[in-house]
């Protein structure tokens, strides 16, 4: 795999480059990781939710990281900062980049990886707000798409909010919230280990800072009864994962839809698991394997 001609940094194990890309006069932070002196023949690309960027699927703590994990796996792995999150440039309206708008956007990354790869196909992942992003993109652009895996798909709005401020208001408090608390409002350690939410929220603090795009919180917060994308229409074979404490996901809904998916499609469904099961101590090693074996299968 060429390296990228932006940034390039190493550790003991694992090389990580930067791919300068563009689209409608913004930068797009697009990176990939992959194991030091390896030529990965897979990739696999990660979509991130709203609010926060790629950031969080390499937390570097033990063996949280997700990133790792599938670089381990002898992946390629791409993540994309949508236009006003993370690394990525700013807008000047934070409406802006809504689903449709992040869906070309990703529609623009695969098609930077395909052409730096030589590689026909690339699997994709999406979490949160990334179901929704990357469901649409799949719908309209499945030519070089092998597997999705949607993790924690939304499939309707989340309940009727007006959403005034085009930006959202980032604060520690709120980059924490996903984690499962006790009846009491404090993190519950059975759930989440204490030095990774740390971790979590520095790393929030540290890519996210202040402000983020609101375009797509608008998107999610319209009535329940609203379908954000229609699955129907991911023709490619696609693993739906997620927790059945997650406020966000509708989970019989979910568990329905899986009909009308390709064949080799699979729903994997972590009971007592919350928005954030790759990063819950019970959780995160099985969600691992699992989306390993979907991939591999």
């Amino acid at each position: 795999m060429p390296v990228g001609n932006n940034a390039t940094r190493t550790d003991a194990s694992y090389q990580y480059d930067v791919y300068p890309l563009e689209r409608e006069g913004i930068a797009l932070h697009l990176d990939c990781m992959r194991l030091k002196e390896s030529d990965p023949e897979k990739s696999i690309l990660l979509i991130h939710g709203v609010t926060y960027s790629s950031h969080e699927f390499d937390i570097d703590y033990r063996d949280y990281s997700l990133v790792r994990r599938l670089a381990r796996e002898r992946y390629a792995v791409w993540r994309l900062d949508i236009a006003g999150f993370g690394q990525s440039g700013q807008v000047e309206n934070g409406f802006l980049p809504d689903s449709d708008y992040a869906a070309e956007d990703i529609n623009a990354a695969v098609e930077k990886v395909i052409r730096e790869t030589g590689k026909e196909w690339i699997d994709i992942l999406g979490w949160s707000w990334g179901t929704v992003t990357v469901g649409r993109f799949v719908a309209n652009h499945p030519e070089h798409i092998r597997k999705v895996v949607l993790y924690a798909p939304i499939l309707t709005g989340t309940g009727i909010i007006e959403i005034k401020e085009s930006f959202h208001h980032n604060t520690r408090e709120h980059a924490a919230e996903d984690f499962q608390k006790t009846e009491e409002g404090l993190f519950d350690h059975t759930f989440a280990d204490p030095v990774f939410i740390e971790l979590w929220c520095l790393s929030c603090w540290h890519y996210d800072g202040d402000f983020s795009p609101n375009g797509g919180r608008r998107d999610l917060c319209v009535d329940r009864s609203e379908m954000l994308f229609d699955p129907g229409k991911i023709r490619r074979p696609t693993l739906l994962i997620c927790g059945n404490h997650d406020p966000y996901v509708d989970n019989e809904l979910v568990s329905g839809c899986l009909d009308r998916l390709p064949a080799g499609s699979e729903l994997v469904e972590f009971k007592g698991g919350s928005h954030m099961i790759f990063a819950e101590k019970p959780f995160y090693r099985d969600f691992q394997n699992r989306l390993l074996a979907f991939l591999s299968d």
